[in-house]
């Protein structure tokens, strides 16, 4: 099948996209193999990534599936290992992995429902780049792009997501200072927040979803191939340019003016 490659040096273009066997992972998986990428979507559950390879219908690109827990640094560090020894290289992660607590009051939640939040959304998205890092620095052409999915909590909550919320204000630190980090590099770092794709983390919210002021309101959602192709734009810059923050809505969604 037909892939990406590099104009100057004719090698295939291979990007990693973490939890990229669900929801927005999936759309923007699909969207890159579409685009010509070798895709490497990783997940704690094979059976689910090797549905998502399974239902890829483009006629360009590839798509590969590797099992990998991104919250624990053995398999993260096995996980970019394989990579490694089956490409040569790394052009692209997307750091999209990522899970929820329960929409309860803070005082409700427990330390090991904070903590899940916590490894699989930052710490992860940390060990991820920092494996990246070590790749795209030693890498020939050298240099590579790290997509990370902020959300739009990375600026503005939602009622009882102190969780969620705190992560991606963490994410959003995490993609200036590896943009910063990786200028001497060539690896550029952005981050795309997303507001209300539909996936199942969101089919609560199309039904009906806490406001700020203390109402429930159903709130509009978008098709998460939206976003995959988005990412694709993002991914498809020379590496002296850089996209640092995208933000794509559901046009009328409670976020602009929100709480």
């Amino acid at each position: 099948m037909p892939t990406v490659d590099d104009q100057a040096t004719g090698q295939t273009k291979v990007a990693l996209v973490t939890g990229g066997g669900t929801g927005v992972g999936r759309a923007i998986s699909h969207a890159l193999a579409a685009a010509g990428w070798t895709v490497v979507i990783a997940g704690r559950r094979a059976e689910v990534l090797e549905a998502a390879v399974a239902a890829y219908r483009g006629a360009s690109g590839a798509l590969e599936a590797i099992s990998a827990d991104i919250a624990d640094p053995v398999s993260v560090s096995t996980l970019f290992s394989s990579i490694e020894n089956r490409f040569k290289r790394l052009d692209l992660l997307v750091n999209n992995a990522g899970s929820l607590a329960p929409p309860v009051p803070m005082e409700e939640l427990s330390f090991e429902q904070w903590n899940t939040v916590v490894s699989a959304n930052l710490t992860g998205a940390f060990l991820c780049t920092q494996q990246a890092f070590r790749i795209m620095k030693a890498q020939s052409p050298r240099g590579g792009r790290i997509i990370n999915n902020g959300s739009v909590s990375a600026t503005t909550p939602r009622p009882n997501s102190a969780p969620y919320t705190a992560t991606k204000h963490g994410i959003l630190g995490l993609t200036k200072s590896t943009a910063l980090d990786g200028r001497r590099f060539d690896i550029a770092c952005g981050q795309i927040d997303i507001g209300n794709a539909a996936s199942d983390m969101t089919t609560a919210i199309s039904a009906g979803a806490l406001q700020a002021d203390g109402s429930t309101a159903a709130e509009p959602t978008i098709d998460p191939a939206l976003v995959g192709q988005a990412v694709v734009n993002m991914a498809a810059l020379p590496l002296e340019a850089n996209v640092l923050t995208m933000t794509i809505i559901a046009t009328k969604m409670p976020f602009v003016g929100r709480g």
